[in-house]
């Protein structure tokens, strides 16, 4: 078996995906200066870039979509702002929190106490910088090799899946508290933004599971959860994959439920 060290993308989205029992497709993060051969602008999947990644993951997608500064249209604004793409619409700041009658398309999602909240959560993120002319999501089985772009690579799973690739991420870090984090934002920023580094003061050696915001709950099943790596940690996963619980104490890791009932 290739060491993990040399593996590729695709390689190393199969090593987890398999070790870690996910039955969903790795999505990759990265910038193009031209959209990839064969992939499709995001609103052909959905406007959503969270929920188009949920759709890729389970194979009911193309493998391949992008959006970019000159593609825009039919995009979610607030995904095109955590892209980079464009400004924060101000509109977003009652839209997520109490809403305000006088703006049409800011009803109230009660998702944050007041305006001013949402404004000094987004001011913490720090700037915004794309990927580059256009950011490009992608199953880790489409990316070619070689290919050494890919800045962060996002994992589905059930809750048990999910604790696993948690502890794995904590296996070989000292500090208990901030390699896994939950941070608030939209679900394109815990799977997009946030791993890729596009966000100024988002941790750069920090997982980010989710994610947390309820609006794609309509989108990712009950029983599944999120978790966007960036790519060096998603290369530690790998490396520490044959001396971690997760081959030496596989029982533990899956005990057999359905065995039990």
């Amino acid at each position: 078996m290739t060491p993990p060290t040399a593996m590729s993308i695709r390689e190393l989205g199969e090593l987890i995906a398999a070790t870690f029992r996910l039955g969903t497709k790795p999505i990759a993060v990265h910038g193009s200066d031209t959209p990839p051969e064969g992939a499709v602008f995001l609103p052909s999947v959905h406007r959503c870039l969270a929920t188009a990644m949920i759709r890729m993951s389970k194979g009911e997608a193309p493998s391949v979509v992008y959006l970019g500064e000159d593609a825009k249209a039919g995009c979610c604004p607030g995904g095109l702002s955590h892209a980079g793409y464009i400004s924060r619409p101000p509109a977003i700041s009652y839209f997520v929190s109490s809403g305000n009658p006088a703006i049409p398309d800011a009803p109230a999602e009660y998702l944050k106490a007041t305006p001013e909240l949402v404004d000094a959560c987004f001011a913490a993120e720090g700037a915004i910088t794309p990927p580059g002319r256009y950011l490009v999501v992608r199953t880790t089985e489409s990316v070619p090799d070689p290919f050494t772009g890919v800045r962060a690579i996002s994992f589905f799973g059930r809750a048990e899946q999910v604790r696993n690739l948690v502890a794995q991420v904590h296996f070989d870090r000292s500090e208990p508290f901030y390699p896994v984090l939950v941070p608030w934002g939209p679900a394109c920023a815990t799977l997009v933004t946030y791993p890729a580094g596009m966000a100024a003061n988002a941790p750069p050696d920090s997982a980010f599971l989710g994610p947390q915001d309820p609006t794609l709950n309509y989108a990712l099943p009950p029983d599944i959860l999120g978790i966007g790596l960036p790519v060096r940690v998603a290369r530690r996963v790998g490396e520490n994959i044959g001396r971690s619980f997760i081959t030496k104490r596989t029982e533990v890791a899956f005990p057999g439920h359905e065995e039990k009932r």
